[in-house]
Formats: structure tokens, sequence, C-alpha cells
């Protein structure tokens, strides 16, 4: 019985080691070393951090462009990239969620025949926020600036006197329609510095004109062709010049008379030696006359003239304006010579502050 208790206890650890009872042990093992091998951080967020839906993603993803979305509004000065251009327009990123749209016809001032005409994929511009749909998306403009700088030109135009060009696009009852840096502006015809049958014969014509008002705010643009040609013949006018023009109208306090696009005014005071108390007697709308100047004023674009120092005796003007105007430029000259003498006093006297206007205008209130 010892014996076979001994040989029992042999067979012990031999059983141990047989195939059945090693292979549990050996999966046991690779599971271990597995685990060694995975990160315990990532382990532990596996283990921590539950499964999060698409929905959920979705919605963080929202979050995190909201937190670092540009809020702009309307009016806004914008800088952005076209990403794409088609037919209707151009494509815009300007940093937002989503790409801004700049329609076809905000593109430019002008008229375009196509969006590629102005903008192209990658090109830089600043724009102009004009619109915020309700989907939040962006509506842009350069149109908006290129107007912008339009009118600041067209006041610039205006503040320092110099001409601007304009094509006649159109005509209504009082004038014609000018288009000036794609403005379009009016021209009154009591403004043109030429006569024509109607308005219509203009159309299309490229004119000069000068700025008389400008007000963006109300999309006013006001022109003047008669000041182009004023300017022309007044640099050509000299005192004591004798010209003739035609009475435009007659008022109570004188006549305004055109000669050759410049507006001169023949006050009441400037027509006779003798007392008028009615222009409409002696003056009417339409008459042809002569007359002489007694000053300029270049910024309103407006001459002083005289018919009484052209009179060869005083009242002529009333009883015999046609003698006047046949002894117009012998009447002139010798009040030149009067004016010349006067002069020539002043300075011998050390006054040289008077000009010969002023000279004029005192031999003329004689």
């Amino acid at each position: 019985m010892q014996a076979s208790m001994a040989m029992t206890r042999a067979a012990a650890p031999v059983a141990a080691f047989t195939p059945a009872v090693r292979a549990p042990r050996r999966a046991q093992r690779v599971q271990m070393r597995v685990a060694a091998m995975e990160p315990p951080a990532a382990a532990e967020a596996e283990a921590a951090e539950p499964e999060v839906s698409s929905e959920e993603l979705y919605r963080r993803f929202e979050e995190m462009i909201a937190q670092h979305d540009m809020a702009y509004s309307v009016g806004d000065r914008v800088q952005g990239t076209v990403v794409r251009v088609d037919q209707r327009g151009a494509y815009v990123d300007i940093g937002g969620k989503s790409t801004a749209f700049c329609p076809t016809v905000e593109l430019a001032l002008a008229n375009i025949p196509r969006s590629t005409a102005v903008v192209g994929p990658h090109t830089v511009r600043d724009f102009v926020v004009i619109r915020e749909e309700r989907s939040g998306d962006l509506t842009l403009s350069l149109k908006r600036l290129e107007l912008q700088v339009a009118w600041q030109r067209l006041r610039q135009c205006a503040e320092d006197d110099v001409a601007v060009e304009g094509a006649v696009v159109a005509t209504n009852r009082g004038g014609i329609i000018v288009e000036v840096e794609n403005i379009r502006g009016f021209c009154p015809g009591s403004q043109l510095g030429q006569r024509v049958a109607t308005f219509d014969e203009l159309v299309g014509r490229n004119m000069l004109f000068k700025v008389t008002e400008v007000d963006e705010e109300k999309a006013r643009l006001m022109l003047s062709n008669k000041r182009i040609a004023a300017d022309d013949r007044m640099g050509s006018f000299k005192v004591g010049d004798v010209v003739e023009g035609t009475v435009m109208s007659v008022k109570p306090y004188g006549a305004f008379v055109d000669i050759g696009g410049a507006s001169g005014l023949l006050h009441i005071s400037q027509i006779s030696h003798d007392r008028i108390t009615n222009v409409d007697k002696v003056l009417a709308e339409g008459d042809r006359i002569k007359v002489m100047v007694l000053s300029q004023d270049r910024e309103r674009g407006r001459v002083a003239l005289c018919t009484k120092k052209l009179e060869p005796t005083p009242g002529d003007m009333l009883r015999d304006p046609a003698l006047v105007y046949e002894k117009a430029e012998e009447m002139a000259a010798l009040f030149r010579e009067r004016v010349a003498a006067a002069e020539a006093a002043a300075r011998a006297e050390g006054d040289g502050s008077l000009s010969t206007e002023d000279v004029a205008a005192a031999e003329a209130a004689v």
C-alpha cells in the first residue's frame, strides 16, 4: 500500500503539464502580454468614455466652427478670396463657416458681359456686405465700393472746378441725361453751351461738363456744359470789349444775356443813363443786342454787362437802340481810354491795389 501511494505522488506532477492543462494557461499569458502592451491612458479612456453618436459629433463640430466664425454686419468692409466663379457671380471665402456670394450685377459699377471679366479664382479683393440671408449666408458687393470712390472723385472735381467728360445717354423735357464715372447726372437745357433743335441730337455724344452739385445720399449729380463754354469764352473777354448776345430772360432787376455760352447780366442801372422803371419796356426775350463787358465772375460763369456807356447821348437806348449798336465799338474805345487814364492816375498816386475792373466799375457808375 505504501508503494501504491508513492506511485500516486510521483504521477501528480506529470499530470499538471499535460496538453489539456497547458492550453488555458498559455491563453492567460497571451492576454496578460496584450494588456501590458496597451497604453494605460487609452485603455482608461476607452473604459471611461461612452460611445458617441454621429449626431453628437456633428453638433460638437458646429460648436467649434461657431467659436472661430467671423461675425459680419451689413455695411462692413471685408477682404475675401474668390474660390469659384460661374455665370451667377463669385463665391468668396471671407473666413466664415460658409462662402459668401457676390452676384454678377454687384461685381462692377459698369455693365460687364460675365463675372470672369472682373474676378477669377484666387482673386483677393475688398467687398462690402450688402445683405444677410435668413440662412446666415452673406451677399457681397464690389459695385458699392466703386460707387463710393466715384462719388468721392466727383466731389473733388466740383471743389477743384475741373471739367469731367460724360456720355449723353438719354433726354427728357428739361435737358439731357449724362453718364459720368458710371453715374448718371443731369444737365438742364439752360446749361448747354450750344443751341440744338432737340436734345435728342446730343444722344451718343461725349461732352465736357463742370460739376455744379453732388449729393450722394440723394444720388443727385448736376452738370453744366455752359460753364465749359463760358470758361473758354471768358478767357478771351477783356473789360471794355463789345460782344453780341441774345437776351435769355428779363427780370425786374435787369436782363440775362447769352454771349457765346457765358451768361451775362445787364443790370437795370447799366442799360441807360436815363432812369428805367420796367426793363421789359426796353428789352425782350430773344432780342439780339450789343453789350460791353464790365467785369467777370468766373466761379459763377457770369459777366457784368453794360449798354449805358455805349450811348452816344444819354437815353439813346430808350429812343434809338439801333444807333447805340451802330456806335458801340466807337463808344467802347472812348470808355477804354478813360479807364486807362484813371488807372495811370491811380498808379501815379501810389494806389496799385485798384484793378482794371474796379476802375471800370467806377467809371460805369458815372
